[in-house]
C-alpha cells in the first residue's frame, strides 16, 4: 500500500458508502440514520491501478466534552493526523453547514493533504451545494456519488500524482533486508503452520455488551485505538487491527456485543450482530470474553457454542478479574461451571484477565497459541487405527437387531479443526453416545483439549464386492459374442 486515505466529514454524508465502494466489499455498516460508524475501520482499496489503505471514520461532531460524540471526534482527529491524505466529504444536497466550515479549518491545520469531495452530487439538485463548496477554501470539489459509483475517475486523477510522491518516499525510507534461504527443505515436516506477516493469525474477541472487549484489544495494542467508555454497545462494526503479539503476527477483530435475539429489535443492532458472527466465521481462534461478576450467562453459553459449531479454536477469558476479592474460590467455581455448562469445549483454555490493568495478557496470549496449535494437530493413520482397535476392544460398539457394527478403518481427513473419518458397517445405526465416546477418547489420548472435533461415520456396507460379478461378466460376454460376424457354411 503506497499511502493511506482517511474519509472524514459530518455524520451521514456517505463516508461508509464510499469506503465500501473503494474496497469493493460491504465491510462497513451503512444505514439511513446518522452516526452509524464509531470506530476507525481500515480496508485495502483499489481504484484502477492504485492500491492504498482507506480509513472510514466516525462523523465529525462539534463536541469537546467527555461525551461519546466527543470521544468519537478525538478518534477521528487522530486518524486525520496519521493519514497521508484526507478526503473531506460534504453532502452536496444539504449544502455547506456551519459544522463543515469548522471541520475545514481543523483539516487545514492538521492534515498534510486535503481533497474536497461533494457526495450525493448526482442530478441538478446538487449543483448549488457543489458551488457552495468553493467557499471552504480547499480547492475545487470533486463531484461524487458513492451510491452509484460516479466521479471515481476524477478522484483517481487527483490521487495519482500524490501516489507517485508517496511511492518515491517509501522507496527511499525502506530498509535493506537480507533473507536467509535454508539449504534443505524437509518435505515430511508436519509441524503446525505458524502465522506469517502476510497471513497473520485471525483472532476474534466476542462476548456480551460491556464485557470489556474494546478495552482488552486496546490494552493488547498498547494504545487507545478503539472507542471505549462506560456505555454498553459502543462498538457496532467488527473492527480488525493488525499487530505483533508476543512476536506472532495477528489480526484481532473487536466485535459488537451480542445480546439475546429477543432483545435485538433495531435494524442497526441486527446488522452489528451479523457483522460479529461473520468475524467468528472468518477467525481461527475465538476469545469468548466473560464478565467476572456475571459469568456464564445464557448468552455467553450461546456465543461459545456458536464458535464451537463454526469449528473455531476457543479460548474462554474472564475479564474484570482485578475487582474480585476471593479469587481462588471464584476460580474454582468458574472451572466447575465451565466443565458442567460447556462439555463440548471440555479442556479449552480458561484464563483470567484484567483489560483495565493489563494483568493476565501474557497468559491469554499463551492460551491463544495453545488453542491454535491443537486446532492444527494431525495424527498419523497408523496411530489412529491402533487406537481405534484398542477402543473397540475396551468398549465394543452396540449390536442393533443382533448385528454387530464393525469399525474397520480410521483416518484424519482434515485439520482446522481436526476431522476424522471412520469406515464402518451400518453407520446410520451407530448411536450418538458411541461417537461421543470416541471423540472424548481422541481428546484425551491425542492431547486435543477444547478444540472442536469432527467425527464422520462412513459406510462401506457388508456387500460382497464380487457379488454379481459373474452375471455381469456373462452378460457382457453374451453381448460381445452377438456382435461377432457369423461363420458362413
Amino acid at each position: 500500500m503506497s499511502f493511506s486515505l482517511a474519509i472524514v466529514g459530518r455524520p451521514n454524508v456517505g463516508k461508509s458508502t464510499l469506503f465500501n465502494r473503494l474496497v469493493g466489499k460491504r465491510l462497513a455498516l451503512v444505514d439511513d440514520q446518522p452516526g452509524v460508524t464509531r470506530d476507525l475501520r481500515e480496508g485495502e482499496a483499489r481504484l484502477a491501478d492504485l492500491r492504498f489503505t482507506v480509513i472510514d471514520t466516525a462523523g465529525l461532531e462539534n463536541e469537546t466534552d467527555d461525551s461519546l460524540p466527543a470521544r468519537m471526534r478525538r478518534l477521528t482527529e487522530r486518524a486525520v493526523e496519521e493519514a497521508d491524505i484526507c478526503l473531506f466529504l460534504i453532502d452536496a444536497r444539504a449544502g455547506i453547514l456551519p459544522d463543515d466550515e469548522v471541520f475545514a479549518e481543523i483539516l487545514r491545520r492538521r492534515a498534510g493533504h486535503v481533497i474536497l469531495a461533494a457526495n450525493k452530487a448526482e442530478g441538478s439538485a446538487a449543483d448549488g451545494g457543489v458551488i457552495e463548496a468553493y467557499s471552504l477554501g480547499l480547492g475545487e470539489p470533486i463531484r461524487l456519488s458513492a451510491e452509484h459509483g460516479q466521479g471515481l475517475d476524477e478522484l483517481y486523477q487527483v490521487l495519482l500524482p500524490l501516489s507517485d510522491g508517496f511511492e518515491a518516499r517509501a522507496a527511499e525510507e525502506a530498509p535493506e533486508t537480507n533473507v536467509a534461504v535454508p539449504d534443505e527443505i524437509d518435505e515430511d515436516d508436519d509441524s503446525v503452520p505458524m502465522p506469517t506477516p502476510t497471513k497473520p493469525l485471525q483472532v476474534a474477541v466476542v462476548g456480551r455488551p460491556n464485557a470489556g472487549k474494546s478495552t482488552l484489544v486496546n490494552k493488547i495494542l498498547g494504545e487507545e485505538r478503539l472507542l471505549t467508555g462506560p456505555e454498553a454497545g459502543i462498538t457496532r462494526d467488527a473492527i480488525s487491527v493488525r499487530m505483533d503479539w508476543g512476536g506472532v503476527p495477528m489480526r484481532i477483530f473487536d466485535t459488537a456485543g451480542m445480546r439475546r435475539r429477543a432483545k435485538v429489535q433495531e435494524k442497526l443492532e441486527k446488522l452489528s450482530v451479523s457483522d460479529g458472527i461473520r468475524a467468528v466465521k472468518f477467525a481461527e481462534v475465538v476469545v469468548v470474553l466473560l464478565d467476572a461478576a456475571i459469568p456464564f450467562e445464557v448468552q455467553d453459553l450461546k456465543i461459545a457454542d456458536l464458535a464451537e459449531r463454526e469449528g473455531r479454536a476457543v479460548v474462554v477469558a474472564v475479564n474484570k478479574w482485578d475487582a474480585e476479592d476471593h479469587k481462588q474460590d471464584k476460580l474454582r467455581e468458574l472451572r466447575e461451571a465451565f466443565e458442567r455448562l460447556l462439555p463440548q469445549l471440555r479442556g479449552a483454555p480458561l484464563v483470567t484477565v484484567s483489560a483495565r490493568t493489563g494483568k493476565g495478557l501474557d497468559r491469554l496470549q499463551a492460551a491463544v497459541m495453545q488453542a491454535y496449535t491443537v486446532w492444527n494437530r494431525r495424527v498419523s493413520t497408523g496411530q489412529l487405527n491402533r487406537w481405534l482397535e484398542s477402543m473397540v476392544q475396551r468398549h465394543p460398539p452396540p449390536a442393533p437387531q443382533g448385528r454387530r457394527i464393525k469399525l474397520r478403518y480410521m483416518t484424519q481427513a482434515k485439520t482446522r479443526p481436526p476431522g476424522f473419518v471412520v469406515m464402518c458397517s451400518h453407520p446410520d445405526k451407530l448411536p450418538e453416545s458411541y461417537s461421543r465416546f470416541l471423540v472424548n477418547g481422541l481428546r484425551e489420548d491425542f492431547d486435543m483439549p477444547g478444540t472442536p472435533i469432527r467425527l464422520t461415520m462412513r459406510g462401506q456396507g457388508d456387500r460382497n464386492p464380487y457379488k454379481g460379478r459373474r452375471e455381469k461378466n456373462a452378460g457382457a460376454l453374451k453381448k460381445h459374442l452377438g456382435k461377432l460376424p457369423k461363420k458362413k457354411d
